[in-house]
């Protein structure tokens, strides 16, 4: 990795202070971050929402696990704008096959109920090592921050289970007088009752669009912060810009 060419300022930070600057990364390229990742979203929840026939919650499930597919175009947009480079989806789409398809069975089996998933991803996607040499770099990486990974991974779990809740809450407090809905009851019925299970499924839909990219952003500024405290590049960059001046 060229190191003079990074755009971030790096400097060794508790994981919680680099959790604050994933989310600030996130804040500041939402654009490209937009542009680039919400076609796949939107065609993620396309093809979810058709399996709606099949039962009710099917789609809302294939959305929840999905996530960590999906947030390969995210680390891919964050990854480049590390480096002040601006993405767009033609972008992606010319790096798909890195992206969207290589270790994508284990993505999605393997690493996908891991509780520390956003903060090693970055070593599978952007590093290139396999077998024995990914293992053990895995474990160097992680190594004594298992806990602050998992933390803010229950964080964000629960931020995206309130926030849910909070907007179906909403929605229910505006339904019309007389009409009622539980939607925990209309996603598990048998039959299928569109209007209900549409909503539920958009309301999840929404809250996984705007709340996953921060988790990327947050587990992504906890790798690099680990590589910081490992490689001392916050030194590197000192000595590069000393000589270039």
């Amino acid at each position: 990795m060229q190191v003079d060419a990074l755009a971030v300022q790096l400097r060794p930070r508790p994981m919680s202070e680099a959790c604050d600057l994933g989310v600030r990364m996130v804040q500041r390229h939402a654009r490209s971050l937009r542009l680039t990742c919400m076609p796949v979203f939107l065609a993620v929840c396309l093809v979810a929402l058709s399996t709606i026939e099949i039962a009710p919650w099917l789609p809302m499930f294939l959305v929840f696990w999905l996530k960590p597919w999906m947030d390969r175009s995210v680390l891919f947009v964050l990854s480049r704008a590390v480096f002040g480079q601006e993405t767009r989806f033609a972008d992606l789409w010319q790096a798909r096959r890195q992206v969207w398809w290589q270790q994508w069975p284990r993505t999605l089996v393997l690493r996908r109920l891991s509780p520390w998933r956003a903060f090693t991803q970055p070593i599978y996607q952007l590093e290139g090592q396999q077998g024995g040499a990914l293992r053990e770099r895995r474990a160097q990486l992680i190594r004594g921050h298992k806990g602050m990974a998992s933390l803010m991974h229950l964080v964000f779990a629960h931020l995206e289970m309130v926030l849910n809740m909070g907007v179906l809450f909403l929605v229910m407090w505006m339904l019309p007088e007389g009409l009622q809905w539980d939607p925990i009851r209309s996603l598990l019925r048998a039959e299928l009752d569109w209007l209900p299970a549409l909503l539920s499924f958009l309301t999840y839909a929404a809250v996984v669009s705007w709340l996953e990219p921060f988790y990327v952003g947050a587990g992504f500024a906890m790798y690099l912060n680990r590589r910081v405290e490992l490689e001392a590049w916050d030194i590197e960059q000192e000595f590069r810009r000393v000589f270039h001046d």
